[in-house]
């Protein structure tokens, strides 16, 4: 095969480090914005925050005046250094490198009052730990203890089998030890707060908590034998069954329910980090209802104030002065406009975040602008990332990363901007409203059902289009889905 050339043209899209450095930035929720920032202070010295770097600065300096004599004149091997241009970098007052602040003096004062939470706890690891050492445990009962503390998870459960827990003692801490000398510790470990904590199993973790209760003189044998011989029924609420095993009237069975119910299934949810639902939320934006007129503001509260470093641009003001230019010299010069340029584009990136989040809330304000007047999610219209994206003349993508990682703050609570897009679907008027809407009214029709016989899917299909919407029984069983609520038959209650 004969080679050849050709010439051809092709029309690529790349992207600049910039643009790059902007899409990072965006993705990055306010919360850590300022690690984001610290990270950035600490790779380049050319950017710094507000405080002085008098240190910094006087280090600097003092290397790059040392003595000429030190390094060679330049020769032919230095052409490259030969024709630098620093003149937008020394100009007094230049714009390109002006100090920049990420709230001007116009910026509204009901930021300054904002509190940032800071999450601090203890883990639950930790609490475990530290009650291990309340336990008369010699040290090979301890690290035994400990490996077992180790493979309990963050709902509390000891899911490991004993035997694999034996091998780890073997292979991992060089421990002959069996399977009853283990077991033996796990149950004083069950002992610990929060109660039953390294249950094997659901059925274990109930059954341990019944017969914490017995012990307190707490009548729960009818409770016991329920959940020891028909538990698969219980999960199930076939309770007729359970009824009809242990011979119950429906008062007794209505208690026995009531006694299970109020356990807890999950003896390390509310147990140190593991606790997901409490985690903080740190608000990206607040909008307030002034008289009527929606105000919104950008949290930049824990966003530094970032500005180009002084001590830098002094070092290329006194390079312009100086007459003899060596190449040390020059390679230094070199180094500092490649920081300064890279602090410049970090800056402008930081704008270009803000300027973007703002356009996009307020392209969101101003399409569910009856929902934050009134904060009913029936008044949610139908709003997908196009509608933004037309609006601010972003594109989808950015729009995507802007809402898939904020937060905005309203009079109703806290939302996440995700949760303000949704399909549209039609009534029988043919008006398009928000299948958010729908969500919420399939909501409180399960809500306000009788619990003794929930709505079945069908049922719940007529009610909505009783009400004008159009909808089919598998597209409210999938909405029913997206809420976590269960079937009929699992929502019923005795």
């Amino acid at each position: 095969m004969a080679l050849s050339q050709s010439l051809q043209q092709k029309l690529l899209q790349k992207l600049s480090p910039q643009q790059i450095q902007l899409m990072k930035l965006l993705q990055v929720p306010t919360a850590n914005l300022e690690e984001r920032i610290k990270e950035e202070l600490e790779e380049n010295p050319a950017l710094e925050v507000d405080e002085e770097k008098a240190e910094e600065y006087d280090e600097a300096k003092e290397e790059f005046n040392e003595p000429e004599e030190q390094y060679d004149e330049p020769d032919g091997s230095n052409d490259e250094y030969e024709n630098i241009d620093i003149s937008e970098y020394v100009h007094e007052g230049d714009d390109d490198i002006a100090d920049y602040k990420l709230r001007d003096e116009n910026y509204p004062d009901v930021d300054e009052d904002r509190v940032i939470p800071h999450k601090v706890e203890t883990s639950f690891y930790e609490v475990l730990l530290d009650q291990l050492g309340l336990l008369n445990l010699d040290d090979r009962q301890k690290r035994i203890a400990e490996q077992i503390v180790g493979s309990i998870d963050e709902d509390g459960y000891l899911r490991r089998e004993t035997t694999a827990i034996v091998d780890d003692l073997a292979f991992r801490q060089n421990i002959d030890s069996d399977e009853e000398e283990v077991n033996s510790i796990i149950k004083r470990i069950q002992q610990f707060d929060p109660p039953v904590v390294a249950a094997r199993d659901l059925q274990e973790c109930l059954l341990l908590q019944l017969n914490r209760q017995k012990e307190e003189g707490k009548p729960v044998d009818t409770a016991i034998a329920a959940l020891t011989k028909y538990f698969d029924e219980f999960t199930k609420k076939h309770y007729e069954k359970i009824q009809r095993g242990l011979g119950l009237t429906d008062d007794q069975l209505k208690e026995v329910m009531q006694q299970i119910i109020r356990l807890n299934p999950k003896p390390g949810g509310n147990v140190g980090e593991v606790n997901k639902a409490e985690s903080y939320v740190v608000p990206d934006f607040f909008i307030i209802n002034n008289n009527g007129k929606l105000e919104l503001t950008l949290n930049s509260k824990n966003a530094p104030e970032l500005r180009i470093s002084e001590g830098y641009r002094e070092m290329l003001k006194e390079y312009d002065r100086g007459a003899k230019k060596d190449r040390r010299q020059k390679e230094a010069v070199l180094f500092i406009k490649q920081k300064i340029d890279a602090a410049k584009w970090f800056i402008d990136a930081i704008k270009q975040r803000q300027h973007t989040l703002i356009s996009t809330m307020t392209a969101i304000m101003n399409h569910q602008h009856n929902f934050f007047l009134t904060g009913d999610e029936t008044n949610l219209k139908p709003m997908i990332l196009k509608d933004i994206a037309e609006k601010t003349g972003l594109d989808i993508s950015t729009v995507s990363r802007v809402a898939n990682s904020k937060f905005v703050q309203t009079e109703f609570g806290t939302y996440r901007l995700k949760f303000f897009f949704s399909e549209s679907l039609s009534t029988e008027s043919g008006e398009e409203v928000s299948t958010r809407e729908v969500k919420k009214i399939l909501s409180n029709l399960i809500e306000g059902e009788n619990k003794k016989k929930p709505l079945s899917d069908e049922r719940l299909t007529e009610l909505l289009q009783e009400k004008g919407y159009n909808i089919a029984r598998r597209t409210v069983a999938k909405y029913r889905e997206q809420l976590n609520i269960p079937v009929a038959r699992l929502r019923k209650e005795l």
